[in-house]
């Protein structure tokens, strides 16, 4: 037994008086206002252009980075100087929207070409008034066919499977996949976009390799008897494939106990610029939705 028992209740309120009085001043600092001065790293030019095999007017967009709490569209580049250069012949650029410029329309890319890209700003950005991008343009193999197969008992609504139908090179190829429905392009986003190598398929013939699945029950997706489907295929180069599958992966997420931060993807412009200038074939190919019978 405690000889002491009125002494034991004292210390014990003391403690309890000191630890109320500790968390007390805990509370009230952790609702202290902190500042925290976050750097603003250098603005630098953005590039999204491109040249393919089309005849058609080939587009480039300049545009600048700008702060993560920048809640506007990208700061538009105007007044640049552009080229685009095969090493035979040159075409020029002609700005038609504030920092969107354009090829004539008779312009088209030849596979096996190398294509520069060639930029004089106005202004510098980035402390550089001038940049440069280049690109191998890849031969792309003509697609024989693609259908269309309906499964009602994949979803509540079916689901239609869009195959493909192509000898395949064997050459190492990488590819993206872009589809239409009436001319309208579903496929409009970078997380739509299929891209692939040809691992599993090289110098193979796909015989109805699945490149796209349409819900039924989107009615963005969704068919009906008569429609038409068309796929367009890309030879868009190992380099472009790299950074789409660090834009994807940037976009997705990935695991964040193994991943580093976010960051720019690298491009293939010079300097200090960030984004891409791609020269890619183009192939495509058409289906018309048959008859089908709904669940």
């Amino acid at each position: 037994m405690n000889p002491y028992p009125l002494i034991k209740i004292k210390m014990n309120t003391k403690a309890y008086i000191f630890l109320f009085s500790l968390l007390s001043i805990i509370a009230v600092s952790c609702t202290e206002r902190i500042e925290i001065e976050l750097d603003e790293s250098y603005t630098r030019l953005v590039v999204d252009g491109s040249i393919t095999t089309d005849t058609m007017s080939h587009k480039v967009v300049l545009t600048t980075t700008s702060s993560y709490y920048y809640n506007q569209p990208a700061p538009l580049v105007t007044g640049a100087l552009v080229t685009i250069s095969d090493g035979t012949q040159v075409f020029d650029l002609t700005e038609e929207s504030p920092g969107v410029y354009y090829t004539a329309p008779s312009v088209f890319g030849i596979p096996g070409r190398t294509y520069s890209l060639n930029i004089k700003l106005a202004n510098a950005i980035g402390g550089n008034d001038s940049y440069t991008a280049t690109s191998t343009l890849n031969a792309v193999t003509s697609l024989d066919s693609i259908s269309l197969l309906f499964h009602p008992e994949w979803s509540e609504s079916g689901i239609w499977e869009v195959k493909c139908f192509v000898q395949e090179p064997p050459t190492v190829d990488f590819y993206r996949f872009l589809l239409y429905k009436d001319q309208v392009l579903l496929t409009d986003t970078l997380d739509e976009w299929l891209i692939t190598d040809d691992l599993f398929f090289n110098g193979n013939y796909t015989n109805g390799l699945p490149i796209a699945y349409l819900d039924q029950g989107n009615p963005e997706q969704g068919l009906r008897p008569g429609d038409t489907i068309m796929t367009e295929v890309n030879n868009i180069g190992n380099e472009y494939y790299s950074f789409l599958v660090e834009a994807q992966t940037e976009l997705f997420g990935s695991n964040p106990l193994f991943s580093g931060p976010p960051a720019n993807i690298k491009g293939n412009i010079s300097n200090g610029g960030v984004g891409f200038f791609t020269a890619h074939s183009v192939t495509r190919s058409y289906a018309i939705t048959p008859e089908f019978k709904k669940k």
